[in-house]
């Protein structure tokens, strides 16, 4: 398989994610899992629609679509949910706040350089979608992690 640059901008993704993990504090990690597991399900979900309501294309056909699908979910979602819940859980104007930045961050000027590195393309998807999207499921998962926290004090008493 030749390497290409959106490969290694791919793999550079899952890679610099998997190592800040190992920076993680251990019990981090095993409060915030099941979110950020819940969180690569709901991107799991949106790059399934994404493909009969033609929002991206990616090159390469299903295979290029996994690989870069694969690459956004277990990378920056993957970690990024964990590190920002580790951060700011508990404070949910920071985390709110924290969460826009980066949601911004990534619909805006990441979204211009991924399209530039060629990794996918938007079609019928804008950059404000992926902004209202990911703002979306940042509410979403604050209150599945409300959720856990409740079920875990509940097993503690």
């Amino acid at each position: 398989m030749r390497i290409n640059s959106p490969n290694l901008v791919r793999l550079g993704m899952i890679f610099i994610a998997i190592i800040s993990l190992f920076l993680l504090p251990k019990q981090a990690l095993k409060r915030f899992l099941p979110t950020s597991i819940f969180t690569s399900f709901l991107v799991i979900f949106m790059c399934t629609l994404a493909v009969p309501y033609k929002w991206w294309k990616v090159t390469g056909g299903i295979k290029g679509k996994v690989l870069n699908d694969a690459s956004f979910i277990l990378g920056p979602f993957f970690a990024g949910t964990l590190w920002i819940f580790h951060l700011t859980y508990g404070n949910f104007k920071v985390y709110a706040l924290v969460n826009f930045l980066f949601d911004w961050a990534f619909s805006y000027p990441l979204n211009h350089l991924f399209q530039k590195w060629k990794l996918y393309k938007l079609l019928n998807f804008k950059q404000k979608h992926i902004l209202l999207f990911f703002t979306s499921y940042s509410f979403i998962i604050y209150f599945f992690q409300g959720i856990i926290e409740i079920g875990r004090k509940n097993l503690n008493n």
